[in-house]
């Protein structure tokens, strides 16, 4: 009677305590236990694989399961997973007390509700879980691990590296109990996760080593993603590592364990073509591929599918990066161009001002001219006191005007003032070094030859 008491106390305590227990790498997606999120499609077909979760050596206690997944269209994501479940009881220590946890059939979906150059925020549901109990009930639907989730992802490229991070919160399996607050009116458990993959470009050619690290709501997770082949992918790691100390106490939820997975992804396929070539006889095209007679065109192609694959992520990744630049060299251009106007309004304004003043100098020597003419009148009318005037109102428009010093020159010597009218010409000749006329004057007054007669008209 007492055996029969424990059997179902401990059955009551293992229900409880199973709910949140799945393993790491048995749900849909790269991480380890968290949802994931992604911008761009998937190039696979679909994805499989397992995962275990070891507990404990010294008996072998460990979670273990299967998982498949498929991206239907370009926002929505469908999975199926099968669980078995760690010894939550530790009932393997009362010898003739044999425990087999029950298997767990779960059902997962996602759908991407918006992306926007490298985010993207997906919903869904995780851990729609159907139990086997073990006592000839069949499957019985587990409300306690049906999780709803959001998670809000961002990719960036670092050099060679490629980062992605993910953020968001759930409830049921995504908020374990052991450290997820509770709201004690409705029982509803809520809980945040965060985590990141860092790709490498180890191994680059099979799409490149990837660390992962993730805080699942109650620890912290971390591994790795080994690419055996472009297709093949070895996942290691340790959860719950802050609690590794506990090694070696029994089962309890969030023990820490170490991960082993084994994953498999199928591409897409690129085409369809005969399914000999020989039965046409010829040549044909599949993709941009020649397949000769007698060949299996998929033989042939199966070994080109994966660095097609691989080098169309890179081309993308590639082109995104362009893109960036291209933006970045149009904002620069922008700016450019921008101070290119500005520059070009200045130089416009200064020829405007420019014309302006020709147009005022232009005037201006017209006029003083005009002076210049009326003075010679009065020159040759022996009016010198009018032409001086008429030279002097000259020179205020046109102080460079060497014409006028030299006609100034002339009238200071009819008036009989030698030393004006000199110092008139030599300002005339440093005006125009060129001025012969003015030269010649000078150097006839320097030998006393200058004659009255020769300076009339200059």
């Amino acid at each position: 009677m007492r055996k029969a008491l424990c059997i179902i106390i401990f059955l009551s305590i293992m229900n409880v305590l199973m709910a949140g227990i799945r393993g790491a790498y048995t749900r849909p997606g790269p991480m380890m236990k968290i949802p994931f999120s992604s911008v761009v499609r998937s190039p696979n077909l679909f994805t499989a694989g397992f995962g275990t979760e070891i507990h404990n050596f010294s008996y072998l206690n460990m979670t273990k399961g299967v998982y498949f997944y498929s991206e239907l269209g370009d926002r929505f994501l469908a999975g199926f997973s099968s669980v078995q479940g760690a010894d939550t009881t530790a009932l393997a220590n009362l010898g003739d007390l044999p425990f087999t946890a029950p298997v767990e059939f779960g059902f997962h979906m996602q759908y991407k509700i918006y992306s926007y150059q490298d985010i993207s925020i997906t919903t869904g549901l995780q851990d729609i879980i159907f139990q086997n109990s073990g006592d000839g009930s069949g499957l019985q639907l587990d409300p306690e691990q049906l999780s709803f989730f959001g998670v809000i992802s961002s990719e960036k490229n670092l050099g060679s590296y490629r980062m992605n991070t993910y953020m968001g919160f759930g409830s049921g399996s995504l908020a374990t109990i052991d450290t997820v607050a509770t709201d004690t009116a409705t029982g509803t458990r809520t809980g945040v996760f965060a985590g990141f993959i860092l790709n490498t470009p180890y191994m680059g050619k099979w799409g490149g080593l990837d660390l992962v690290g993730e805080f699942d709501g109650t620890g912290i997770n971390v591994g790795l993603r080994i690419p055996l082949t472009s297709d093949y992918r070895l996942s290691l790691g340790f959860t719950h590592i802050e609690k590794l100390p506990n090694w070696e106490s029994a089962y309890w939820a969030g023990h820490p364990g170490v991960t082993l997975g084994l994953e498999m992804s199928v591409p897409r396929a690129i085409g369809r073509a005969p399914s000999r070539v020989s039965e046409t006889g010829i040549p044909a095209m599949v993709g941009d591929q020649i397949i000769l007679p007698g060949t299996d065109p998929y033989e042939s192609l199966s070994g080109q599918m994966d660095s097609t694959l691989a080098l169309a992520d890179v081309a993308i990744l590639t082109l995104r990066d362009s893109m960036s630049l291209v933006q970045n060299e149009m904002r620069n251009l922008m700016v450019r161009l921008s101070a290119m106007e500005q520059r070009g309004l200045y130089l416009q304004d200064s020829l405007q001002s420019m014309k302006l003043s020709s147009n005022v100098i232009e005037r201006n020597m017209n006029e003083a001219l005009r002076h210049l003419s009326r003075s010679l009148r009065y020159f040759y009318s022996g009016d010198y006191r009018e032409a001086l005037q008429e030279v002097e109102a000259a020179l205020e428009l046109n102080p460079n005007l060497a014409l006028a010093y030299a006609r100034r020159g002339s009238i200071y010597y009819k008036l009989g003032d030698v030393q004006r009218a000199t110092i008139n010409w030599n300002l005339a000749l440093r005006m125009d070094p060129e001025y012969e006329d003015v030269r010649n004057i000078l150097k006839a007054l320097h030998e006393n030859r200058l004659k009255s007669t020769s300076i009339i008209d200059k």
